[in-house]
């Protein structure tokens, strides 16, 4: 499913004889449930007693040893439907669960159940003591929130036009995050008509109805996300080792090596996991992966990954300043949370990225999210079905919007200011774009005007080559634009991080040290112990092999800098 955040999701190919089902709901030896006593407690359930519930925060994974356990899905309208009965030796749990968060389905006991409760913590030490007996339960655990995405039948319900702005951007959200949904048409659903009518909404609103029945009226990204227990309100008053601000493949790539050789991390992320690769619809120049794969699937697996390891995640939570200040006087680096929270750090690393350039266009604002588009999905394609449509850039991002908009839309007109794609693209995305008829190239042109209301939507748009001065409307309902990108370190203000022209952090030989005995790694930016990678820093290549490579190196340079700390607290 194009729409799913693991979508492309078993690592490997199915063993002969295996079908999916098999894989996702798979049924352990003897041998496997002696091997996973000692990570858990055997516990007892009389019959109808919960084990789980929607919304709620999940105690771990259970192994059923004996009775039969029934997982059902449930949404917030109440709407209850059988998802698989559990019996000796098979196991209720997914993705989620590695991380404590709010399970999304129901467990009850169906007859008198005695079960072994692994907690996130022990079943994280089993999956990597374990090896081979750990590979069967993630690709499970995988497999399970793919289904649940897919069915729809669980997680919150958006109620409104499917083609309003609320309900596409709320849909957006929660697809880039991989979390269960499922929209009731206003025009479709008289009961969906009437509940919205009951809160005094308008045709334009939008309700989203959490599992624990809770109604929200127009939600932000970040009040959903409260709604359904995806944001971690806790205060982490504990000192990491390292936090990575941006989870996109840089900034997830320090988190799975950084955990995975025993350092505390914490990730946070203010929009969703994979960054603006997540939002690419298919990287095909990535080592290892000759067919391509997603920029969404890509990151739903290096999300696990760092799960998998121990890393914490905040999604979303976005930061608001860093103070440098305490770095000197006792090692720490102490970020603050726009909800208010304060986070300590022994090093962090900026992996913020980059957010896509906003053209000089009058009433481009009005229409964002109403027909002006920043990436490229399965929801925008959909809507975009057999129209015409505009794409603005000429980078490998957009190259690879044109490529997969051109298999929905009639026509894709892609705008670029230079004479040719050359300079930008890689060749294999040129190629394809030449190859594909439904894809015009207009050269040396702009963007220039957008008409519509902006509660309907944009009805039509303008551009003019800049050669000759020509501008030219066309009724374009869709626009995509992917205009280069401005580095989002608006946060690093505070603690005067060296910067390039254009906002980028320099780091490495470019930058002098605020600690004139220290020697600044590759990676480094001006503070020791505040390393940059990926988009974000100055001179990156801006792909996602190079952003993963990075992320990886920084660690080994964490490494040195947390053992030259200890050795000068040792020293002292």
């Amino acid at each position: 499913m194009a729409d799913a955040s693991f979508d492309n999701a078993p690592p490997d190919l199915p063993a002969e004889g295996t079908s999916r089902r098999h894989q996702m709901f798979p049924v352990l030896s003897e041998d496997d449930i002696a091997r996973m006593q000692r990570f858990g407690q055997v516990l007892h359930f009389g019959r109808g007693e919960r084990l789980f519930a929607a919304g709620e925060p999940s105690p771990g994974m259970f192994v059923v040893l004996k009775g039969e356990l029934a997982v059902t899905q449930r949404d917030g309208l109440g709407h209850v439907v059988p998802v698989v009965t559990h019996r000796r030796g098979e196991f209720s749990a997914e993705v989620g669960q590695l991380s404590a968060r709010p399970s999304l389905v129901d467990g009850h006991a169906q007859a008198d159940v005695d079960a072994l409760l692994i907690a996130p913590e022990q079943l994280r030490a089993l999956i990597i003591a374990e090896a081979d007996l750990g590979e069967r339960i993630v690709r499970a655990l995988i497999l399970r929130r793919v289904a649940l995405i897919e069915a729809g039948a669980s997680g919150p319900v958006l109620i409104g036009q499917p083609q309003s702005a609320g309900v596409i951007r709320l849909q957006g959200f929660l697809n880039r995050n991989g979390q269960p949904h499922h929209v009731m048409d206003i025009s479709r659903d008289a009961d969906a008509a009437a509940l919205l009518e009951q809160y005094s909404a308008g045709a334009a609103d939008m309700l989203a109805v959490c599992p624990n029945g809770s109604v929200l009226l127009n939600p932000t990204e970040g009040e959903l996300a409260r709604c359904i227990g995806m944001v971690d309100t806790a205060d982490h008053d504990e000192l990491f080792d390292v936090i990575v601000v941006g989870a996109g493949p840089a900034g997830l790539a320090t988190a799975v090596y950084a955990a995975s050789e025993g350092l505390h991390v914490l990730v946070l992320d203010c929009r969703a996991y994979g960054g603006q690769a997540g939002a690419s619809a298919r990287i095909e120049n990535y080592l290892g992966f000759p067919t391509g794969i997603s920029g969404q699937a890509l990151a739903g697996r290096a999300f696990v990954q760092a799960q998998k390891f121990g890393a914490e995640l905040l999604i979303p939570a976005q930061a608001k300043s860093l103070d440098c200040s305490y770095k000197a006087s006792d090692g720490e680096l102490r970020l603050e949370l726009t909800d208010g929270r304060h986070l300590r750090a022994r090093t962090a690393v900026v992996a913020s990225g980059a957010r896509y350039r906003r053209p000089d266009v009058p009433r481009l604002a009005e229409f964002e999210g109403r027909g002006v588009w920043y990436w490229a999905s399965a929801l925008e394609a959909k809507m975009c079905s057999q129209t015409e449509v505009a794409l603005v850039g000429g980078g490998n991002s957009a190259g690879q919007a044109a490529v997969f908009l051109s298999q929905h839309a009639a026509k894709v007109n892609m705008l670029v200011r230079g004479p040719s794609l050359a300079a930008s693209m890689s060749r294999y995305l040129i190629d394809r774009i030449d190859a594909a008829s439904n894809i015009e190239l207009l050269p040396h042109t702009e963007l220039a005007s957008l008409q519509g209301d902006p509660g309907t939507g944009l009805t039509s748009i303008g551009w003019r080559n800049r050669e000759k001065g020509i501008e030219q409307q066309a009724a374009i309902r869709n626009v995509f634009l992917f205009v280069g990108a401005d580095p989002e370190t608006e946060w690093l203000t505070n603690c005067g991080v060296a910067i390039d022209a254009h906002g980028f952090v320099l780091t490495g030989d470019k930058v002098a040290s605020h600690d004139p005995a220290h020697t600044t790694a590759p990676l480094e930016t001006s503070i020791p112990g505040l390393f940059a990678v990926g988009d974000v820093r100055s001179g990156s290549v801006k792909r996602v092999g190079g952003a993963i490579g990075e992320g990886a190196a920084a660690v080994a340079m964490i490494h040195q800098n947390l053992a030259a700390m200890n050795g000068n607290k040792t020293a002292a």
